[in-house]
């Protein structure tokens, strides 16, 4: 795929199907969206492009309101690329940016610069200045420039609307598998393993301390996980939180205790997928009640694991 930083670099030769906006965990929703752009652009002889916004708009104009983000824009490119999209262009949103009427925006970079044929929204997005723009602006704007407009229609699941704002939600509570299920896959962090205070190893479960790069962690407590590990998704068990039985943190930790794995990843990139809430966190009166219940823990994740379809768990991991 080819990332373009900025629409001054990007080096666009040939027409487009384009959709864009912010796309934050590209859930089910933003998955039909893709999907959209990626059908039409086959069918059209374009070429499939998703422009995103980095930081998220409301991080500038708003920053007191602005959310957390499900991914890394490294996350969410790479999603992109799965997803079946070829190019992406990375718009660096600044106050100046957000300046640009929803006219100039189209007329300047949607159709002279991008070579839009088609171009398709999810439901609400607004862009431009004071987000003049609409799905029924871009339609009459469209029919003017020459190319088609329209409107992905939403996913709701279960009767909920699917949004990055429900999904943080949910993990805020620890509910893993609502937040998988609209996801498509279970929700994941990564990040650098750093050393940690070595306590795991005095009780005979050696961990990972993970340092995220993502700003979403699950719920304090214990959960089931998946552990990318040289390809492939390992069996694992992970504890988030201040670790209260000991000394209370400043800062949560990330703790992954990898099944029949005894290798060394202090400095490796590690990319962790929350597949089960076991429990949550709580204070223990001293090592020997916290090792009798990780023992349960670990009893209980694997138990999980051994599940019929938890095969297919670790694949979407």
């Amino acid at each position: 795929m080819k990332i373009f930083h900025g629409i001054e670099n990007a080096n666009i030769s040939r027409p487009t199907v384009l959709t864009l906006g912010v796309f934050d965990g590209l859930h089910l929703g933003h998955q039909r969206i893709m999907q959209t752009v990626v059908e039409r652009a086959e069918a059209t002889g374009t070429v499939p492009t998703a422009m995103t916004f980095d930081p998220h708009p409301r991080a500038v104009l708003h920053p007191e309101n602005a959310p957390p983000l499900l991914q890394t824009l490294d996350q969410r490119l790479a999603a992109f690329e799965f997803l079946g999209i070829e190019q992406a262009i990375v718009i660096r949103f600044t106050k100046d940016f957000a300046k640009q009427e929803a006219t100039e925006f189209l007329r300047e970079i949607i159709h002279k610069r991008l070579q839009a044929k088609e171009v398709y929204l999810g439901k609400n997005f607004e862009f431009g200045k004071n987000r003049g723009g609409n799905i029924e602006f871009l339609k009459k704007m469209s029919a003017e420039l020459g190319f088609y407009a329209a409107e992905v229609p939403e996913i709701r699941l279960r009767g909920q609307r699917i949004s990055s704002s429900k999904i943080r939600h949910l993990l805020s509570d620890g509910k893993v598998n609502s937040a998988r299920r609209m996801l498509g896959r279970p929700y994941g962090v990564e990040g650098v393993i750093i050393r940690g205070n070595q306590r795991g190893h005095t009780i005979g479960f050696p961990t990972a301390n993970l340092k995220p790069k993502n700003r979403v962690i699950p719920k304090f407590g214990v959960y089931a996980t998946a552990t990318l590990i040289d390809d492939g998704w390992r069996r694992s068990i992970t504890n988030i939180g201040v670790r209260p039985t000991f000394e209370k943190d400043v800062e949560p930790s990330i703790e992954t205790y990898i099944f029949d794995f005894d290798g060394d990843l202090y400095g490796d990139v590690l990319r962790v997928r929350f597949l089960h809430h076991i429990r949550d966190e709580r204070k223990f009166s001293g090592i020997d009640e916290l090792k009798a219940q990780i023992e349960k823990d670990t009893h209980r994740a694997l138990s999980y694991f051994s599940r019929q379809g938890t095969k297919n768990m670790l694949d979407l991991a």
